[in-house]
């Protein structure tokens, strides 16, 4: 096999994974407008609230554009408020070898396999204390 077939290769496999990641995330932003994470949410936190297709999309944008997926990433996860997934899968994004690794994927069925985080409630409303024994909805909170 030739240099230049296994570079069809990879070009092949690339643009395929980009499509495929533009189809999760595009599922995922719509499941993403629901959520509501805690201000202090930690990695596995957010992690555990996340839809599957979230991480299976940023794992295949890694895997298509490799180092050039991470400001994607970045932008992503800063619109949709996931800060504390933003700045591992940033990181994790720029690291060159990890491409072809499903690391965030990966996180997602240890999270819940092994309960790490706080388990996600979308029926429980963030508060401020406006006064002693007084709590009102924190702004953004639905």
């Amino acid at each position: 096999m030739e240099l230049v077939d296994l570079l069809k290769i990879f070009a092949v496999v690339a643009l395929i994974a980009l499509v495929l990641a533009a189809v999760a995330l595009a599922v995922a932003i719509r499941k993403l407008r629901r959520i509501r994470l805690p201000a202090d949410a930690d990695f596995f936190t957010a992690v555990r609230a996340v839809p599957l297709s979230l991480v299976v999309g940023l794992d295949l944008l890694d895997l298509a554009l490799d180092v050039f997926s991470a400001p994607i990433m970045w932008i992503v996860l800063n619109r949709t408020g996931l800060q504390a997934l933003r700045n591992t899968a940033a990181i994790e994004a720029l690291i060159p070898i990890t491409g072809p690794i499903p690391t965030l994927t990966i996180a997602w069925f240890a999270s819940r396999l092994f309960n790490l985080g706080r388990a996600y409630d979308p029926d429980v409303i963030e508060t401020v204390q406006v006064g002693p024994n007084e709590f009102a909805p924190r702004p953004g909170a639905r």
